[in-house]
């Protein structure tokens, strides 16, 4: 079935969208059905996407000729592909890495299929252990490299974080740079921000005291003094939440409280009801995401805790710094990156967070 190509403006920008219903008018999300697995045709929308850019990249439409064609994880890691195998643009390729994790896998008989020249087999761009990585072609032949932050684009060059392709990041490290993610200041405001009972700034944080009882209210947690530690993730081994459910009793024994924000794996849901039934007023979750709420845990609570075993940035910890919720981290990746203690050194050289 067809598809189209839509251009317009929003927000200051220019903007080429693909228009293909069969491909991408769906329940769910851009990634996953309402039944929380992948679409089965994945390899097709996003092999789509990513032939629709380089197409633009060689001039498809008339006036627009893009001097880079900036790519971002799997789902359009064929873009770089396409320009190296298929018929040569001038736009030079770029791909992001967001999570190495997430390299978009699939069989052999999806290959005719991509519309990519058979060079990308024969040359072993796209092959990955006996099946092909839409991220490991473009991985393999973007002129340039990025992600996340700078620890992350060491650790994703070693055996521990590499996920398998550690081997040929290695190889590209001249052209791997780590680049911190920024977060949208004027979304995440503590002065104008809408979802707090009570905004305030760095000089005025007895004001957030509004925003604890009103949190605790929401949760159903005590407002009684003690340090009120939070969560907002996704519930999963990867984000540490594992060893979240495994602490909550010690917290409460040492006179904490805790609110979970998030959902995720159902093992792990359920050991945080759990953990809520065993201490009610001192723990509270709310299964699920939801941004207003998000925003008050931020301007309520005292500590924000990210366990992550590995993570390529982060945007809570950062929340965190700009919303006076210190951030408690595993020292991996970007959370190394972007926390950083205010011992006396660090404060001394002006680089403590």
């Amino acid at each position: 079935m067809p598809g189209r190509l839509l251009a317009g403006r929003a927000q200051g920008l220019d903007l080429i969208v693909v228009d293909a219903p069969h491909l991408y008018d769906r329940p769910g999300n851009p990634y996953i059905g309402p039944d929380g697995k992948d679409w089965i045709d994945n390899w097709k929308r996003f092999a789509a996407l990513s032939f629709a850019a380089y197409e633009l990249g060689r001039g498809l439409v008339d006036g627009y000729r893009p001097q880079i064609l900036h790519s971002h994880d799997w789902q359009a890691g064929l873009v770089p592909a396409y320009v190296a195998f298929n018929a040569p643009t001038r736009a030079k390729t770029v791909l992001t890495v967001h999570n190495l994790a997430f390299q978009g896998v699939f069989g052999w008989d999806v290959f005719p299929g991509l519309r990519l020249d058979f060079r990308a087999a024969q040359e072993g761009a796209i092959e990955y252990f006996g099946s092909i990585s839409f991220l490991k072609a473009g991985l393999q032949v973007a002129d340039a490299l990025t992600t996340v932050s700078p620890t992350y684009a060491h650790e994703i060059r070693t055996g521990a974080y590499g996920m398998g392709l550690e081997g040929l990041l290695q190889s590209r490290a001249s052209v791997l740079h780590g680049i911190t993610n920024g977060i949208d200041t004027d979304a995440w405001n503590p002065q104008l921000d809408a979802a707090l009972t009570e905004s305030y700034t760095a000089g005025t944080t007895d004001r957030r005291a509004a925003n604890r009882v009103a949190l605790c209210e929401r949760f159903g947690i005590e407002t009684s003094p003690g340090p009120l530690f939070s969560v907002v993730s996704r519930l999963t081994w990867q984000k540490g939440m594992d060893m979240l459910v495994e602490s909550v009793d010690q917290l409460v024994a040492m006179g904490g409280k805790l609110i979970v924000l998030g959902s995720g794996d159902p093992a792990l849901e359920n050991g945080l009801k759990g953990a809520a039934a065993r201490h009610p007023g001192k723990v509270g979750i709310i299964i699920g995401y939801n941004e207003e709420l998000s925003h008050l845990v931020q301007g309520g609570a005292d500590v924000m805790m990210v366990p992550s075993r590995f993570e390529p940035c982060g945007l809570t910890q950062l929340y965190g710094l700009r919303y006076g919720c210190v951030p408690l981290v595993s020292r991996v990746g970007g959370l190394a990156d972007t926390v950083i203690d205010a011992n006396e050194a660090a404060v001394e050289a002006g680089v403590a967070t």
